[in-house]
């Protein structure tokens, strides 16, 4: 894998604000891979950043890690869907808009 590519998707995750969530697919879109890709590079490297702000298109965290995802959510005040599986997209993904205009500060020093 890229490094740069690994290091798109770190700072991306880590621009997630507490209380927020972004998908796979979003962050994707924004470093210009694919999702599975996005959760390979956080299976391999991300224990250093908030991964359980990293959700599937639905909101639901991994299913190996959602006890723990749910502990940090509920710190944060995210609340779980009523199916017990994830959140609500609607009511917590991270602003689209914001965070390609602050991922692409934070990346202005990688090479494209």
């Amino acid at each position: 894998m890229d490094d740069v590519l690994v290091e798109r998707v770190l700072r991306a995750v880590e621009l997630v604000p507490p209380g927020r969530v972004i998908s796979y697919g979003d962050i994707a879109a924004l470093v210009g891979t694919g999702p599975r890709q996005v959760g390979w590079v956080l299976r391999e490297y991300g224990s250093g950043v908030s991964w359980w702000r990293v959700v599937s298109a639905a909101g639901d965290p991994p299913k190996h890690k959602r006890e723990t995802a749910f502990g940090f959510w509920s710190d944060e005040g995210i609340a779980i869907k009523p199916n017990g599986l994830g959140c609500r997209m609607s009511e917590y993904r991270v602003d689209l808009t914001w965070i390609a205009t602050e991922h692409a500060r934070a990346t202005a020093d990688l090479p494209r």
